[in-house]
């Protein structure tokens, strides 16, 4: 596969990549997890930071192994998958999710 040279067309690959609710569901949890842990760790016990990609990536690595049966595309594109993970939950939050998964034509596992 050609590399990826701009973000919208990341952004229709990541949501691609994201098609079973489990999945998209356990990235929620990890990166809700994470960021309730931000404050915390980054006031108290900063050495603890790494505990935060730990915790955010560990759900959303068994989403992908498990449910979508796919590589995180956080191997290839860190950055925009670390933006995409925000933007998924962003869109969740907000009730479009389901809308930008049409917009990119994703068909739905589960």
């Amino acid at each position: 596969m050609e590399r990826i040279k701009n973000y919208p067309e990341f952004w229709n690959f990541y949501l691609s990549q994201h098609s079973s609710r489990t999945c998209r569901n356990l990235h929620f949890i990890g990166t809700l997890a994470a960021l309730s842990l931000l404050v915390p760790i980054v006031m108290f016990a900063p050495s603890y930071w790494p505990i935060l990609f730990v915790l955010g990536y560990a759900f959303a690595w068994v989403g992908h192994f498990k449910f979508e049966k796919n590589k995180p595309a956080t191997f290839q594109y860190p950055f925009w998958s670390l933006i995409s993970d925000f933007k998924m939950l962003f869109h969740f939050l907000k009730g479009s999710l389901d809308e930008e998964l049409k917009k990119a034509s994703v068909t739905l596992k589960d």
